[in-house]
C-alpha cells in the first residue's frame, strides 16, 4: 500500500467515551499504515492527550498528536466522496446498507480515482444516530456472530484496518479500467446535506411541507437522494430549484 493511499483514508471517532478505546484506534491505524484520525465530540475534551489514551497507543503517540478534535461532524466529512457509517444496527430510513465485504471495492475504487473516504465509528454504547448516517454514503456493518455481534470499537477499526491494507496493497489492476480511468466528481455528504436544507425551506414556502407535521418526508428525501450518489453539478441543479421554490414565498 502507497502512503498516497493511506492518506486519503480518513477514520472518524465520534463521541467517544472511553481515551482507552481512542488510544488503541490510534494503535491499530498506526500498526496498518494508516494516520488520518479525526475525533468528533468526544465525551472528554482533549482525549487524546489522557494518560489512558496514550498507555494504550502504545507508541503510536504522533497518531494521537496529529489527530484533529472537533465538534463539526460536517467539517470532518467534507472533501469526502464516500463516507462509510459502521453500525451493525438497521434503520427505516437512511444510506443504502451493505457489508463490509462489498464495501470494500467502493473504497478501493474510490482511492484509485484519488478521492478522499471516510469511515465513521460511532458511540461504544450507542453506535451511530440517524443524524449521523445523515451525512454517510453507506451504512456498513461487520459480517459477526448474529449471537454476539458485539464488537469493541479498536477491534471493529483493527478489522477495517487490516483488510483495507490487504485490499489496497492488492494490484488496482483487477479493478475495471472504467473505475480507474473515469474519476467521477461525486458530492460530499455535507454539501448533500446543506442542500436537503435548503429543500426544506423551499417546500415550506410553496406549503408542501408543513413544519408543524412534517411526517416522514425529509427523510424519505434524505434515502431518496442517498442511493443517486449526487454530483456536484446536480448539487447545484437541485439546489436552484430550492431557490426558486424560495422566490414562490
Amino acid at each position: 500500500m502507497k502512503a498516497s493511499q493511506a492518506q486519503l483514508l480518513r477514520w472518524v471517532l465520534v463521541e467517544t467515551s472511553h481515551p482507552g478505546n481512542v488510544g488503541s484506534a490510534a494503535r491499530a491505524l498506526k500498526t496498518m499504515g494508516f494516520s488520518d484520525l479525526h475525533l468528533i465530540s468526544p465525551k472528554i475534551a482533549g482525549v487524546a492527550q489522557t494518560p489512558e489514551a496514550i498507555a494504550l497507543a502504545s507508541g503510536a503517540v504522533d497518531i494521537l498528536e496529529s489527530s484533529q478534535e472537533t465538534s463539526s461532524l460536517e467539517s470532518a466529512v467534507q472533501g469526502c466522496t464516500l463516507v462509510l457509517g459502521l453500525t451493525s444496527r438497521d434503520r427505516e430510513f437512511g444510506p443504502p446498507a451493505l457489508n463490509w465485504q462489498d464495501a470494500r471495492p467502493l473504497v478501493q475504487a474510490a482511492i484509485a480515482g484519488h478521492q478522499r473516504v471516510a469511515l465513521l465509528f460511532g458511540p461504544e454504547r450507542t453506535g451511530l444516530d440517524n443524524h449521523h448516517l445523515s451525512l454517510c454514503t453507506h451504512r456498513v456493518w461487520l459480517d459477526a456472530n448474529p449471537l454476539y455481534p458485539s464488537l469493541n470499537l479498536a477491534q471493529a477499526i483493527m478489522v477495517c484496518a487490516f483488510t483495507l491494507r490487504e485490499s489496497l496493497g492488492e494490484d488496482l489492476g483487477l479493478l475495471s479500467s472504467d473505475s480507474i480511468t473515469e474519476s467521477v466528481d461525486y458530492a460530499d455528504p455535507a454539501a448533500v446535506a446543506a442542500m436537503l436544507e435548503h429543500w426544506r425551506e423551499g417546500l415550506e414556502a410553496i406549503g408542501y411541507l408543513d413544519p408543524a407535521n412534517p411526517k416522514k418526508l425529509m427523510p424519505r428525501l434524505q434515502a431518496l437522494f442517498a442511493r443517486t450518489r449526487l454530483h456536484k453539478e446536480e448539487i447545484d441543479l437541485l439546489r436552484g430549484i430550492a431557490k426558486q421554490m424560495l422566490l414562490k414565498k
